[in-house]
C-alpha cells in the first residue's frame, strides 16, 4: 500500500469511532509550542562566562556545542527544518547579545539586546516566549535572589525582572504574538531552615514588584513556576507549588505554570491539568520528562506525555494552554535532543486529537466502566503511524526515523569542525 493508502484505511478506521481525522491534522497545524533555546548550548547563555549554578545542572560532554549567537541560530534553524508544526522561540535573560565592546548586567538589559533574536523569529513566523534568569550569576547570594534577606541583592533581582517585562512587551509588539513571562527561581536551602515564611514573604514582595511594571496584559502572560527541591536545595525552596499556585491565584493576570519535572515523583502534572482549568482562564506547562527527579531529559511519546495532552484537549484547552518545552541533554547531539522532544509532543497532541474523547465521557458518565477500559485499550492499537505520517507529509518533513539521516550529515559538515 502506498501512503496514501495506508493513510485512507486508517482515516476509515478512526471515523467509525468518531474521530475526524483530517480535522485533527488541521487543528495540530495552529498550535504553537514553544522551542527552548537552551538546549543547544547547555543552558550556558551569552552574557557570563562562568559554570551552570542555582539548584540545575547540565550533564555530559557530547561535541558540537553551539558556543556563539551565531552557532545557536544555525543549529536551531536545523532543528526547526526537521520538525512538523507550529513554533514560537523560547528564550532566557542570559541570551542576550551585546555588539563587540558592550556589556550591561542583568538589570540593565534592554529590548535592543534581543534584536537579533526578533529577527531570527520573525523571518520564521515565530512568536517569542521569555524567561529572567535567576541563575548563574555572581550576584545569587548565598544560593538567594528574590528571596534574599540583603536588600542590595533583592533589589538588583527584582530590576531585571522588571526589565524582562518590558522586554517581553517588547517581543509581543515585534511579532505580533503574546510573549508568556516565566518567574522561576532556584532560591532555597541544602538543609533544614529556622524561617521558611520570611523567605516566601519576601519572595511575595518581589514578584509583586516585577509585576508593578507597567505592561499590556494583552501582550505580556506573566507565569509563576514552582519546584519541589533543586541540586544544593535540597530540602527547602521559597518557589514552592502551592506558593506559585496561591500567587497566582490571588494576582490578575498572573499564571501558574507547571512543569512536570518540578513535583514530587508519585505527583503527575496529567492530574493537575483539569484541576488548573476549573479555576484559571489561562495556564502555562514546561513540559519535560523526569528521570527520579526533575532530571530534563529529553521529551518521549511516554505514557505521562501522553495523558498531559490528552488532558489539553479533551477539555477544550488548546487556547487556554501556553505550551513550552524545557530539557536539555549535553550527552547526545544537541539537534537530535530537539528533535526528538519537539516531535513527541507533537505526536502526544496529535494522538490526543485522535481520541474519540465524546464517547468515551460517554461512557464514563454513564458509569460503562468496562466498556470504557475495553475502548481505551483498543484504541492503542490503532494505526496512528499513518496519521501521523499524513501531518508530517502535509507540513513537508520527514515522518520516520531517516530524519537522523540529515543530523548525522550536519554533524560531521558542522558541528564535528566546531
Amino acid at each position: 500500500m502506498t501512503q496514501k493508502e495506508r493513510y485512507e484505511a486508517a482515516k476509515e478506521m478512526y471515523a467509525a469511532v468518531g474521530v475526524d481525522t483530517d480535522a485533527a491534522i488541521a487543528a495540530l497545524k495552529e498550535i504553537p509550542v514553544s522551542l527552548h533555546c537552551w538546549q543547544g548550548d547547555d543552558v550556558t547563555g551569552f552574557d557570563h562566562d562562568g559554570p551552570l549554578t542555582g539548584g540545575i545542572q547540565t550533564t555530559g560532554d557530547y561535541p558540537g556545542k553551539a558556543t556563539t549567537p551565531e552557532q545557536l541560530m544555525q543549529d536551531m534553524e536545523m532543528a526547526l527544518k526537521l520538525m512538523p508544526g507550529k513554533k514560537k522561540l523560547n528564550l532566557h535573560a542570559s541570551y542576550a547579545i551585546f555588539e563587540e565592546g558592550e556589556y550591561v548586567d542583568r538589570d540593565k538589559i534592554e529590548p535592543k539586546h534581543f534584536a537579533k533574536w526578533v529577527e531570527f523569529a520573525k523571518e520564521r513566523n515565530m512568536g517569542i516566549d521569555f524567561n529572567p534568569t535567576f541563575f548563574s550569576h555572581d550576584k545569587v547570594k548565598d544560593g538567594l535572589t528574590l528571596s534574599s534577606p540583603d536588600e542590595e541583592t533583592r533589589k538588583f533581582w527584582i530590576e531585571h525582572g522588571r526589565a524582562c517585562i518590558r522586554i517581553s512587551e517588547y517581543f509581543a509588539k515585534e511579532t505580533g504574538v503574546p510573549c508568556v513571562m516565566n518567574i522561576w527561581t532556584g532560591d532555597g536551602y541544602k538543609d533544614i531552615p529556622a524561617d521558611r515564611m520570611g523567605p516566601r514573604m519576601r519572595y511575595k514582595d518581589s514578584i509583586e514588584q516585577i509585576l508593578a511594571e507597567p505592561f499590556d496584559k494583552n501582550l505580556v502572560k506573566p507565569c509563576v513556576e514552582s519546584k519541589v527541591f533543586g541540586i544544593g536545595v535540597e530540602s527547602y525552596t521559597a518557589g514552592s507549588a502551592e506558593f506559585t499556585l496561591s500567587f497566582a491565584a490571588t494576582h490578575e493576570g498572573c499564571l501558574p505554570l507547571m512543569d512536570n519535572g518540578h513535583y514530587h515523583p508519585t505527583e503527575v502534572v496529567s492530574d493537575k491539568i483539569p484541576a488548573l482549568l476549573c479555576f484559571f482562564p489561562e495556564i502555562a506547562l514546561h513540559i519535560t520528562r523526569p528521570v527520579r527527579w526533575d532530571s530534563d531529559h529529553v521529551v518521549l511519546f511516554d505514557d505521562e506525555t501522553k495523558e498531559m495532552a490528552k488532558e489539553i484537549v479533551r477539555n477544550d484547552a488548546l487556547g487556554r494552554v501556553y505550551m513550552a518545552l524545557d530539557y536539555f541533554d549535553a550527552g547526545i547531539n544537541r539537534i537530535s535532543a530537539w528533535t526528538v522532544g519537539f516531535r513527541s509532543w507533537q505526536k502526544a497532541l496529535l494522538n490526543a486529537l485522535c481520541t474519540p474523547n465524546k464517547e468515551l465521557k460517554k461512557l464514563q458518565d454513564e458509569n460503562r466502566m468496562t466498556e470504557l477500559m475495553v475502548w481505551q485499550e483498543d484504541i492503542k492499537t490503532f494505526p496512528f503511524g499513518d496519521v501521523w505520517e499524513e501531518y508530517c507529509r502535509q507540513c513537508g518533513v520527514i515522518a520516520d526515523k531517516s530524519w537522523f539521516d540529515a543530523v548525522r550529515t550536519y554533524e560531521e559538515e558542522v558541528l564535528s569542525k566546531r
